[in-house]
C-alpha cells in the first residue's frame, strides 16, 4: 500500500525536524559544555537550524508533490492528527514545569530556554511518530 500525501507529509516534517533541531541540540550541548552562556550565540544557532529545516521541507515537499498525487485532508487525517497531538502534548507540560523549576532555582536563562525548546521538539516529534503509527496500523 502506498502512503498518502498526508502520511508522506508527516514523514517529511519528522525528518526535517529531526535533522534541523537534532543538529541544534548537538551543537548547543557542546556550547553549554564549553561554558557558552550568551543567549545570542544560541539564537544564531537556532535561526540557522530553522533555515536548514525550511530548506529541507521545501525540497522534500517539492519532490513529494512532483512524484505523487496531492490529496486534501479528510476526516481520518484530522482524527489521526488530533489523536497524536492529544497524546503528545503532556511533554510540553513537563517541559514548562521543568523550565519554571529552573527559573525558581536561579538556573541560567540559556538552560531554561533550551529546556523549553527541547520539550517542544520532543512533543512535536512524538506527535509525528504517533501519527505515523496511526497511519500504519489504523485509528
Amino acid at each position: 500500500m502506498s502512503a498518502s500525501f498526508e502520511e508522506k507529509s508527516v514523514w517529511i516534517q519528522l525528518g526535517a525536524m529531526t535533522l534541523g533541531l537534532g543538529a541544534y541540540f548537538v551543537f548547543a550541548g557542546r556550547m553549554l559544555a564549553s561554558g557558552v552562556r550568551e543567549m545570542s550565540a544560541f539564537a544564531s544557532l537556532f535561526v540557522l537550524s530553522v533555515v536548514v529545516m525550511v530548506v529541507l521541507l521545501v525540497v522534500a515537499y517539492s519532490v513529494a508533490a512532483l512524484t505523487g498525487r496531492v490529496e486534501g485532508r479528510d476526516e481520518r487525517d484530522r482524527l489521526i492528527s488530533w489523536k497524536a497531538e492529544h497524546r503528545s502534548a503532556w511533554v510540553i507540560a513537563v517541559g514548562v514545569l521543568g523550565a519554571v523549576t529552573c527559573m525558581a532555582a536561579g538556573v541560567d536563562n540559556v538552560w531554561t530556554a533550551n529546556v523549553l525548546l527541547l520539550s517542544l521538539a520532543i512533543s512535536e516529534m512524538l506527535g509525528f511518530v504517533l501519527q505515523i503509527v496511526y497511519y500504519r496500523r489504523g485509528v
